[in-house]
C-alpha cells in the first residue's frame, strides 16, 4: 500500500530558532503556533519576511502554512520560518522553484551564532579592565 502524504514539510534555523514547517493546499492561511500571522508577529517588517518565499515563487495564495516554531526571538523565528517554507516548497516542486529560491538565498542557511563566552572575560570578548599597576 502507497502512502501519499497531503502536506509538504521543511525545517528552517536561524540563530537559535527552529522552525517545522508543514504546507497545505489551500488560501494562504497562516497558523504559527496555534495563532494567526497577525497575532504572533505584530511588526510588519517580519511579516514580510516570513511571506518572502510565497511571494518570490507566487504561490501565496496557494498553500496554508502550519509550523511550529521555537527559540529564539521574534527576528530569529521569521527568520527560521522563511527558511523552513522555502524549504517545504523544493519539497513540492524541486525542478522549477530551486532556481528561484536559491537566488533570492532562501535555501542557504545563515550561520551567524552567538559566540561563546571565554573564561577570564566578563564576555565574550569583553576583558577585565587592564591597569599596569
Amino acid at each position: 500500500m502507497k502512502y501519499e502524504k497531503n502536506f509538504f514539510y521543511g525545517t528552517g534555523r536561524r540563530k537559535s530558532a527552529i522552525a517545522r514547517v508543514r504546507l497545505y493546499n489551500g488560501k494562504g492561511n497562516f497558523i504559527i503556533n496555534n495563532s494567526s500571522l497577525d497575532d504572533y508577529f505584530n511588526s510588519d517588517v517580519l511579516k514580510f519576511v516570513v511571506n518572502q518565499p510565497l511571494s518570490a515563487t507566487e504561490t501565496i495564495k496557494k498553500f496554508d502554512v502550519v509550523c511550529d516554531v521555537h527559540g529564539g526571538g521574534l527576528s530569529g523565528q521569521a527568520g527560521a520560518l522563511r527558511h523552513g517554507i522555502a524549504r517545504a516548497l523544493m519539497d513540492f516542486d524541486s525542478d522549477s522553484l530551486r532556481a528561484i529560491l536559491r537566488k533570492s538565498g532562501f535555501l542557504t542557511r545563515d550561520p551567524r551564532m552567538k559566540e561563546r563566552k571565554k573564561y577570564g572575560f566578563k564576555a565574550a570578548r569583553k576583558r577585565p579592565q587592564f591597569s599596569k599597576r
